[in-house]
């Protein structure tokens, strides 16, 4: 299977929906992610890839509904996900699902960030992930060039972080 083809896979509702019949927590979102590293490690990358998917849509339901006193924890799984998606969509040669993915994870973060009805412990923890959002941006346009989304979400975060005082 491409990695490309693949990738796609995670983006559908229905790919969201048959993963994990156990809920979601922070715990079976550790045990994902070290499947994947696993699968890495054994050079197994279309695994990994799918392992690595499933850990995003496990971090994707957990910040939904953070344990308390947990969010920086679920934020970061949320990061971490996505980071480690993007990293593998790169190096696949997948370099618009690679931005996509960075651009997606920070302006979910601003948008945390902007909402006060989530709670301050969430924001906060949202404020302090996207310094790794943004470098990963960065970082992404410094290796690969410019993308249109990758300069539309770093414009947009210019007005966000403006009105916010942390």
């Amino acid at each position: 299977m491409d990695l490309r083809h693949a990738a796609s896979l995670s983006t559908t509702p229905a790919a969201r929906d048959a993963l994990a019949p156990e809920p979601a927590t922070l715990a079976h979102w550790e045990r994902t992610l070290q499947r994947a590293n696993a699968a890495l490690r054994m050079d197994q990358p279309v695994m990994a890839l799918a392992y690595q998917q499933q850990a995003l849509v496990l971090a994707l339901r957990i910040v939904q509904a953070p344990p308390a006193g947990r969010e920086d924890d679920c934020i970061a799984a949320l990061v971490v996900s996505h980071l480690n998606l993007a990293d593998l969509q790169a190096e696949a040669g997948a370099l618009d699902e690679s931005a996509q993915l960075l651009c997606s994870v920070h302006a979910t973060l601003l948008g945390l960030m902007a909402d006060g009805s989530r709670g301050a412990a969430l924001q906060q923890a949202a404020w302090r992930q996207s310094r790794e959002t943004h470098a990963a941006l960065l970082r992404h346009v410094q290796a690969h060039g410019a993308h249109p989304d990758t300069t539309a979400v770093l414009a947009g975060a210019r007005g966000v972080l403006r009105g916010t005082a942390h």
